[in-house]
């Protein structure tokens, strides 16, 4: 058997501000942005760059339930990981793009990590995890 997790949704505010975010300031690829007019709705998937693994599918509230949840889905917890091959060219880049560091970087016994919020306030792990972490392995 063989499955694999392809999207995690992220509600989002707005489609274009959620692409002009993640494309320009973290250098995702826009993966598909195609409207669904039986639903009103875009269907925007974002990748981080030369990921080949689960993508993000930026979903814009459409109900005021779902607005509540933008920028807290996992109520304070870091949501989300993203590995990188370089983390200080990557951490510089970041910054200098203006994304905010609530922790700054430290090496653990897994890599280095450093926390920042995505345009909504998600908190997400910049990481780049040791070449023996079982992750590492498997995305190799």
């Amino acid at each position: 058997m063989i499955q694999s997790i392809v999207h995690i949704a992220l509600v989002v505010k707005d489609y274009d501000e959620a692409i002009e975010f993640y494309t320009k300031k973290l250098h995702f690829t826009l993966v598909e942005d195609t409207y669904q007019p039986e639903q009103d709705k875009r269907w925007v998937v974002v990748s981080p760059p030369g990921s080949a693994g689960t993508t993000l599918l930026l979903a814009k509230a459409s109900k005021p339930q779902q607005e509540e949840f933008i920028g807290n889905q996992t109520g304070g917890r870091v949501f989300l990981f993203l590995n990188t091959d370089d983390f200080w060219r990557d951490y510089h880049d970041m910054r200098s793009k203006g994304i905010e560091f609530v922790r700054e970087p430290k090496e653990q016994p897994y890599g280095m990590v450093a926390v920042f919020k995505d345009l909504y306030g998600n908190l997400w792990d910049l990481l780049e995890l040791n070449e023996d972490h079982p992750i590492s392995k498997r995305i190799k």
